[in-house]
This record gives structure tokens, C-alpha cells and sequence, in this order.
């Protein structure tokens, strides 16, 4: 039985460089496939300063093996500081501890040399380099290409 904790108080949930503070959680209906996510701020610990967010679909479905379960962004005056694999590890530990997820896809565009030493730091397994189905959202906003990495929940 998977734990959908929406309507938990603790809306901040701390990490050691950075902390996610919870923007949204959309509920699964038909309009996001029946699948349930949260979106959070990235924010410097234990300060209010945002310095991007991420996200985390709790599933998995065709769609997600394109998009993957995490999306993170950080904005452009934040970036090389690590913060994007800090949330990360901090999405990695809710997948396992709140949603009982054994593990997880993310999925970085090939001409995006910074999410994938991201995605690379953070020790996945590449499955492959694909198309993108020219139906699929990601396709039509211009990635028709993604490189799908696992991560393995159960060595963490």
C-alpha cells in the first residue's frame, strides 16, 4: 500500500545545502494520467531564498519514461553549485520513505552537458539514448531526443 501523504503539515522538508519547500501537489485524475505529484521551491537551507524547484511524479507510466519521475530547474544565476543533484538526494529519500518508490527514472536531453554530470553524479544506470514519440509533450516543445537513466531506491 503506497503512503500519498498530501495533506501532511510539514510543508518544508530540509537537506544539507539546499531545502525543498512545497509549491503544489496535484491529486491523480484523468488530466495528469492518474498520476500524483509535487512540486517544490528550491530554496538555500534555512533561508527563504529560491533558487530554483523540481518536482516529483509518483509512478510510472509511458509518458514518465520519457519525462521521468524528478524535473528539476535551477535558476540561471544558481547554477554550478550542485543544487539540482542536493534536491535530488533529498526526492530520492521521499520517493523511498513517503511513497515506497524501489526506483526511480530521470531523463536528461543529450545537449544538456549540466543535468547529465547531474544525473551521472548521481551514480545511474544510462538504460539508453531514444526517440521521443512525436506525440509526447517533450517532443513537441523541441526534445525529441532523451537519455533515460534508472536509480535503484533499495541501495540507498
Amino acid at each position: 500500500m503506497i503512503n500519498w501523504p498530501f495533506l501532511k503539515k510539514s510543508e518544508r522538508i530540509c537537506g544539507e545545502e539546499v531545502d525543498l519547500l512545497v509549491n503544489r501537489k496535484i491529486k491523480a485524475d484523468a488530466e495528469n494520467h492518474y498520476i500524483p505529484s509535487v512540486l517544490y521551491h528550491i530554496v538555500l537551507h534555512d533561508t527563504n531564498q529560491i533558487v530554483g524547484n523540481c518536482d516529483l511524479r509518483i509512478g510510472m507510466d509511458e509518458e514518465l519514461y520519457y519525462a521521468g519521475n524528478i524535473g528539476y530547474r535551477i535558476y540561471p544565476g544558481y547554477r554550478g553549485h550542485h543544487y539540482a543533484y542536493q534536491a535530488c538526494l533529498i526526492l530520492f529519500r521521499l520517493a523511498r520513505q513517503e511513497y515506497e518508490m524501489d526506483e526511480l527514472i530521470i531523463t536528461c536531453s543529450p545537449d544538456n552537458p549540466a543535468s547529465k554530470k547531474t544525473l551521472q553524479k548521481l551514480n545511474g544506470e544510462l538504460l539508453e539514448t531514444t526517440d521521443v514519440p512525436a506525440y509526447h509533450w517533450l517532443y513537441k516543445r523541441g526534445e525529441p531526443v532523451k537519455e533515460i537513466y534508472r536509480y535503484d531506491l533499495r541501495q540507498e
